[in-house]
């Protein structure tokens, strides 16, 4: 196969500095990357909080910096502890701002918690009681109302099921199923079966996992069975890139779209999971 092409892919999960831990690139850096290797867009993602702001200062860093390009970078906000977890006020400011994906707490979620054996008492609820809290029902209405992305970010397979349910029923349409198959969030592939065959969500499957120790673990086998069980149409290849560990994030998608297209995947098929998917869910076409 043909060396594969970054020209106008779309990535929606990217960190970097300012960062608690310090991540390969900072936002302009990431900017300069994007732009060499011809991508479309970026967002860039903060357990801390928001990073809208963020990429509008490096919108205007590309126009300064490179001139006349197509390349954009988005932000979004995480509900963790940081921003007051389920915050409607703290959403709509970030969607009035430009923002257009609110992620489910990663670090703060229930499930964060309990698979890292740290104490849940003071997590961010999202499901009680075999339901949504009653909060979150803004967070989705606003999602609809902007017509944002809802990420599933740390919860669990089981809470999964009940908030793609409930934001269903709220008439939400662009549900991206977080890094489905990282240990952490440990969804099986019958699981993701079900709900893009139930709900009609987005898998999204990233380059690589962190198993503890500053040693990361290749996603892409699992990926591959993925696209090749869920259909390529419900699968979005991002990286969660950013770490110090891994390869710098041009380099890392890189490499994870040859391997696909070194095991079957058609360039069709990858163009659609990397360009027209998270095109759709960012309202670029």
């Amino acid at each position: 196969m043909s060396t594969v092409s970054l020209k106008g892919v779309i990535d929606m999960h990217v960190h970097t500095n300012p960062d608690i831990r310090i991540r390969a690139y900072n936002d302009f850096e990431l900017c300069d990357a994007a732009v060499r290797v011809g991508a479309r867009a970026i967002v860039i993602k903060s357990h801390q909080g928001n990073t809208v702001e963020r990429a509008w200062l490096t919108n205007e860093y590309n126009k300064r910096t490179h001139g006349d390009n197509d390349f954009q970078m988005f932000g979004g906000i995480v509900l963790n502890h940081g921003v007051g977890g389920v915050n409607p006020t703290a959403v709509e400011n970030g969607f009035k701002l430009g923002g257009k994906v609110v992620w489910l707490p990663t670090q703060s979620a229930r499930n964060h918690l309990v698979q890292n054996k740290k104490d849940p008492s003071g997590c961010v609820e999202i499901v009680r009681d075999g339901k949504v809290v009653p909060e979150i029902l803004d967070v989705f209405r606003l999602i609809k109302d902007y017509d944002g992305v809802l990420g599933t970010a740390h919860v669990s397979p089981t809470e999964a099921f009940i908030v793609v349910e409930a934001a269903k029923a709220a008439g939400i349409d662009k549900i991206v199923i977080t890094h489905p198959e990282w240990w952490l969030v440990g969804m099986s592939v019958e699981d993701q079966y079900r709900l893009v065959k139930d709900y009609d969500v987005i898998l999204e499957h990233c380059f690589a996992q962190p198993l503890g120790g500053g040693k990361y673990k290749s996603n892409m086998e699992m990926n591959l069975e993925a696209i090749q069980v869920c259909g390529y149409e419900h699968v979005m290849v991002d990286t969660d890139g950013g770490q110090t560990e891994n390869p710098h994030w041009e380099i890392a998608l890189q490499q994870y779209m040859q391997y696909l297209a070194d095991h079957g995947i058609s360039e069709e098929q990858l163009t659609y999971m990397t360009h027209t998917i998270p095109g759709h869910l960012l309202g670029l076409f």
